[in-house]
């Protein structure tokens, strides 16, 4: 059962161009979220909405949330200092499951968040995919200490191999024996690394980022078309098994 908190910020620190890592101090929300689920941040009384995070650490107590600012609301987020405090609403929806031993996460971009926690929960090597060295760097980082092996991809090649995850992914699938794959990033990256999971006989879990109004599956705002009907990102998911939501016969014809 999800939760309202008064969580403390930590620190809310700038990593790269317009993305934002923030720490809060939340010990019982730490202590009961799983990799894959989200929490639903009230920025100010000035916003009616809450904003929705990926949980990217629960170690220590304390929940880490990546943000980029692209808007007024992530902008107000932004200026919040340690010290203040924050309304929480979490944690929500389903996480990923751990799949077997050995895990494979693939990402791109805000995406890595949620993969950052699985990495933490699991026995993983880790996929990471961005656009340029910016976008990379601070992920690396980020995943050194959990992540047994990390592979790094950037659209212009400014960093790791030059391209996109799905180019490096079939190299790295069939060099290592994985269990399963869990992915996160933008829907396209996502099919394809579901499709190439598929190809090799293995689980594939697959995390949606969808704008969502309440978070609780009330307002239906973040439905998507699966195998099983609609079916709300918020409350069924946000992970679903790849299976699910993607056609990979219907890919295929119309490839």
């Amino acid at each position: 059962m999800a939760k309202n908190f008064i969580a403390e910020i930590v620190a809310n620190e700038a990593v790269a161009e317009k993305i934002f890592k923030l720490t809060v101090d939340a010990p019982e929300l730490a202590e009961s979220a799983r990799a894959g689920q989200f929490v639903q941040v009230k920025i100010s009384d000035n916003f009616t909405l809450r904003r929705p995070f990926g949980i990217a650490s629960t170690a220590g107590g304390r929940v880490k949330i990546f943000y980029r600012v692209v808007g007024h609301g992530t902008e107000i987020l932004s200026q919040r200092q340690a010290g203040d405090c924050l309304n929480i609403l979490g944690a929500l929806g389903n996480g990923f499951t751990s799949c077997g031993e050995k895990i494979l996460l693939v990402g791109g971009g805000m995406g890595l968040a949620p993969l950052l926690c699985a990495a933490e929960q699991f026995s993983a090597d880790v996929l990471i995919g961005g656009r340029n060295r910016g976008e990379v760097v601070f992920w690396q980082k980020e995943f050194l200490p959990h992540a047994e092996e990390i592979f790094i991809t950037t659209d212009d090649g400014s960093f790791g191999r030059r391209g996109f995850v799905t180019d490096f992914l079939p190299e790295i699938l069939s060099a290592k024996n994985y269990s399963a794959v869990l992915t996160c990033g933008p829907e396209i990256m996502m099919r394809g690394v579901a499709r190439l999971a598929h190809e090799k006989n293995l689980p594939c879990e697959v995390s949606f980022e969808k704008r969502m109004a309440c978070g609780l599956g009330a307002c239906l705002s973040c439905s998507i078309d699966t195998v099983n009907g609609r079916r709300k990102v918020c409350k069924d998911g946000p992970v679903f098994d790849a299976k699910e939501v993607f056609d990979y016969e219907r890919d295929n014809q119309t490839n």
